[in-house]
């Protein structure tokens, strides 16, 4: 146990999502409802099965900034896959396209790494409907370094 404790929370993070051991993910931001299902080596999918009410806009349809938490969630747990223990990252740059307005409704999304070297890593993630239809994409860049 004294390993662990001189690894570092973040250390113990990273290991725990480079294990697939999704259920012992945690952050305030699952409390919105949204879960992760399964981590890879440079991937991560998530679900958002439930919205509460105050993920939505005056319109009744989910709040942008609450889309993209959730892919911004995806992309720091696909990053955080391939970090070396004495390695971190933060998002240096991030785009994102709503394609659709959507209601409160089950959702699924995915991240990926599509390459990284040893100070930027460059990601993808998207947000589908329950039907599969595509409605958020996203793409950014993450500055890595070593603690």
């Amino acid at each position: 146990m004294a390993e662990a404790t001189n690894r570092g929370p973040l250390t113990e993070l990273n290991r725990l999502i480079k294990e697939n051991r999704v259920a012992e993910y945690t952050s305030p931001n699952l409390a919105l409802g949204m879960a992760p299902v399964e981590f890879g080596a440079g991937t991560s999918r998530w679900a958002w099965n439930t919205q509460p009410t105050v993920t939505l806009n005056p319109f009744g349809t989910l709040q942008g900034g609450y889309l993209t938490l959730f892919i911004d969630m995806m992309l720091a747990t696909a990053i955080a896959s391939v970090l070396e223990d004495d390695e971190w990252s933060m998002t240096a740059e991030f785009k994102i396209s709503f394609l659709r307005a959507l209601p409160p409704a089950p959702l699924a999304g995915s991240a990926r790494v599509l390459r990284r070297s040893s100070t930027l890593a460059f990601l993808e993630g998207q947000i589908e409907t329950a039907s599969g239809q595509l409605a958020v994409t996203a793409s950014s860049t993450w500055a890595v370094t070593k603690r």
